[in-house]
This record gives C-alpha cells, structure tokens and sequence, in this order.
C-alpha cells in the first residue's frame, strides 16, 4: 500500500483504543430553544483540535405551515455555503472552487413533507433533521467557531427554519481513528444507504451498488483529506477479486439533484463481506473497514452536498425516509425533456449538447411548476437574461417538437 505506514492494529488494545475514543469526544448539545445560540447549562459541543471528521445533526421547526420548493437541498446547501464565506472567505472559495473532492456533506430535511401542488409543505409543530458533516481539519475548526455564534434561523426562500439544537451526530474522530478501530475477526459490513445513490460511470448515473464503484468513492474522499494516500489501482483490484455481496435490498428512483438535471439513484441496505484470500493482503483488509466507517461522514457516490449518497452504518431498509413525490415528478419531466431536446440537437450531438439540454430542461420544468425566472436564476448562479434566453428556447424548442 504506497505511502500508508500504519502498522495493523494490535487486538491486544481494541478495547483501550475504544475507550478512550469514548474518553475524548464526549458529544453535547446546543440548546437553542429561546432563540439564543448560547450553551444551555451543563451541555457543550466540544472536540479535540487535532480532530478531521465530525458530523453535525440541527433539529429545525417551521415557523409557519410554509411552503418548499421542490429542489430546496440547493438552498440549504447556498445557506450553508454563505455561513462559511461569513467567517472564512478563503475556505468559501475552496468549497466552491476547490477540484478536489468536497470536504462536507449536507442532507435534506428529515421528518414530514406533504406533496401539495407544485411545493411540499413543513408541519407545524414537526422538528425535522438536517445533517453536515466535515471531512477536513479546516471544515471541522469551522464547525468549532460556528456553533458558538449560530445564527437564529436557516433562512430558506419563503420558508425559515428555526434552529431549536444543534448536536453531535458523529463522533469527532481521526482518520487514524478509523483505521485503528477496524475490527481483528472481520464481520460483514452493513451499510444502509437512506437517500438516493448514485455514482457516474460512463458519462452516465449507475445505481447499483458495486463493490468497486461503493469503495472507490470512499477511497477519493480518504486519498484526499486522511494524509495516508492509498494506491488507487491496486487497492480497487482487490476490491474485485475480494469483495462479495452477501445481501441486499434495494429500490431505484429518479430524483433531482443539485443545480440541474436529474438523478437515479438507489435507497436501502447492502452486508458486503470477504472473500478467503482476502487475509492475503491485510492492510487492504483493514482498509476495506476503515473506509466502511467513513461512509457514514462522506456519504456515497456523487451529490453528497446536495443531499444525496446519506449513508448509514447497520441494516435499516425501514426507516429510510421517503423521497417526496414532487421531487420524482420534477425528475420525470427534466429526463423527458433532456432527451426531447438532445434529439433535436443528435447531429450536434457530444457533452456540449447535453450540458445545454439539461440546462434549458430544468429551466423549463422548474418553470413549469410555477417557479420564478429570478429563482431559477439565483439557484443555478446565473444571469437572469441569460435564463430567460434560455427558457424561450426551451419553449419554442418543445412547441417545434
């Protein structure tokens, strides 16, 4: 393994490495219940400043019975994003400009949703989860000066959410940690994956859980930010030959996703486990665990600070939440028409003529759904002319048809 130069874990201190994981990183809350972001009394968030993974849970309430539009990930993940430029606009421009793999991920809203019309509604009186996570020193002492000043309320479009706490809901840890941590007697490995998943293979969305594609996402994120760089080929060649699929149940569905287009993707759970001659190789073998417990930090496949690839450790197809329906509807009609208009443009054809079909397709749909020119804009940072261009292309392009 190239320049990886931990030793395997010694099983004679499993257990002392377990306890004083639990010794170090005590998780605590932040109560924000009368609108304050001060600690409330006898709680803290607190981690070490060495510490490289972290995740974030914040229990939100609705205002008011206010109304979501149907890509609202995109406006958690631009509130989030202006929370950084706020305190560090150097680490802003390297989460938005960066080439490297991203070093957070950020969920949608769990809890209830109802389809009504072309938005879903919050409940009143419902608390729903949002989940960050850091993936990188930098992102987790962010999180350090940002819990200490949240503001009151995440101000989505038309629908702020009241942060009433803010949580530990991964431990800080290191990614020696999680490479100390992996077990001696290997055990299959369960992983649940609670919100659509997808990875690109072929200039193409590929929803299924391969053992290369699952482990070579996971091995992007820790080449990138763990300081332990692993040799990509040979690590994913074993992967091949050496991990199996001893279960699983799945479900596919197509959302979408991110700025523009659409995805499909695949929720529930998978136990992969190891071949016989996987023990041939054992830094390999502590590698495949190591990565399994960052899958719950850096989530899986592509989209991950837009809600998709949430990735859970354990089998629990049940409480995987329901994506709403608008959301597919919205999919349905960009897919519909991306490939109306890639038909109109065959002899073009090429990676241009799709980025431009995608674009004009959700331009179109989110049009027709009732959204303004101006929030479509802003969503997808660009010009307000040059969307409206956009949009009379579409529709003269969908009348020829």
């Amino acid at each position: 393994m190239s320049n990886l130069q931990l030793s395997p874990i010694n099983t004679a201190n499993k257990s002392q490495v377990r306890e004083n994981i639990t010794q170090l990183y005590a998780p605590g809350t932040v109560d924000l219940s009368r609108g304050s972001a001060a600690y409330s009394s006898g709680s803290h968030l607190n981690w070490t400043a060495d510490t490289e993974l972290l995740g974030l849970v914040f229990e939100l309430t609705p205002r008011a019975a206010d109304y979501l539009y149907a890509q609202y990930s995109i406006g958690l993940h631009a509130w989030f994003l202006d929370q950084v430029r706020q305190a560090d606009p150097k680490l802003s421009a390297y989460l938005h400009d960066g080439q490297s793999e991203k070093p957070f991920t950020i969920s949608g809203l769990e809890g209830e949703l109802v389809s009504s019309g072309k938005d879903f509604q919050l409940q009143v009186g419902q608390t729903y989860r949002w989940y960050v996570t850091a993936l990188s020193k930098p992102v987790v002492q962010f999180f350090r000066e940002w819990v200490r000043q949240l503001p009151e309320e995440i101000d989505l479009r038309n629908a702020p959410l009241s942060i009433r706490a803010c949580e530990i809901a991964l431990d800080p840890v290191k990614y020696s940690t999680l490479w100390d941590s992996a077990p001696p007697n290997p055990p299959t490995m369960r992983l649940s994956f609670v919100t659509p998943t997808s990875f690109r293979r072929k200039k193409h969305h590929f929803p299924l859980p391969v053992p290369t594609n699952v482990f070579h996402s996971y091995l992007r994120r820790w080449n990138d930010f763990s300081g332990m760089n692993v040799d990509q080929e040979k690590f994913l060649q074993w992967v091949e030959e050496s991990v199996l699929i001893h279960r699983h149940q799945l479900e596919s569905m197509k959302v979408a996703a991110g700025k523009k287009g659409m995805v499909t993707g695949f929720t529930g759970a998978v136990e992969f486990g190891l071949s016989r001659q996987a023990g041939e190789v054992p830094e390999y073998e502590q590698l495949f665990y190591a990565l399994g417990r960052l899958a719950p930090y850096c989530g899986t496949g592509h989209k991950t600070t837009f809600g998709l690839g949430q990735t859970r450790l354990g089998w629990s197809c049940e409480s995987a939440p329901s994506v709403p329906s608008m959301q597919s509807l919205l999919a349905e009609r960009m897919a519909e028409l991306t490939e109306l208009f890639m038909s109109q443009r065959k002899r073009k054809g090429g990676d241009r003529a799709r980025e431009i079909s995608e674009t004009w397709a959700t331009i179109l749909a989110r049009r027709e759904l009732g959204e303004s020119l101006q929030a479509i804009a802003a969503d997808l940072n660009m010009p307000y002319q040059t969307v409206k261009t956009y949009a009379k292309l579409a529709r003269r392009a969908l009348r020829s048809h």
